[in-house]
């Protein structure tokens, strides 16, 4: 579907729209939709995913079980908060005022793209994220593979 990558430093106007950088939008290739879903993230930053791949994503959650009370309140959480939005023509987003504040997000913003989505971070809330790095990210990298076959 999709293999994003980068990190790119970005500005929100008065308004609550975010421009995305052309370099990211070439990424998604010239069949992409201008529509995305975005979402809180699983931290203090909010998710950015194309149309195509939010559905993906939304066939796992919609295999929970309503009877069971973790599988029902992951699906609330998961769900809540996610607003489909569309590039405007100068290929920018409206961020919803309840998801900026959700992420903490007045001005200056980091975008990191990885597999199919973006994640938006207030740039305060992504430096003290990359801050807080493992030290031994090799030993990291090692427990995180090492039943995957890598």
């Amino acid at each position: 579907m999709y293999k994003l990558s980068g990190e790119y430093e970005v500005k929100l106007d008065d308004k609550g729209r975010l421009r995305l950088p052309s370099s990211l939008l070439r990424q998604f290739g010239a069949s992409t939709s201008t529509r995305f879903v975005l979402n809180r993230g699983f931290e203090k930053c909010l998710l950015l995913y194309p149309i195509e791949a939010w559905d993906e994503r939304t066939k796992e959650v919609d295999q929970l079980s309503s009877y069971s009370t973790k599988e029902r309140t992951f699906a609330r959480y998961f769900y809540r908060g996610a607003t489909e939005v569309a590039l405007d023509g100068s290929e920018r987003i409206l961020v919803p005022k309840s998801l900026l504040e959700h992420a903490n997000i007045s001005h200056d913003v980091f975008l990191l793209a990885y597999q199919n989505k973006v994640e938006i971070w207030s740039k305060e809330n992504y430096l003290q994220m990359i801050g807080d790095e493992p030290e031994d990210f090799a030993a990291l990298a090692e427990e995180v593979f090492r039943h995957k076959g890598v």
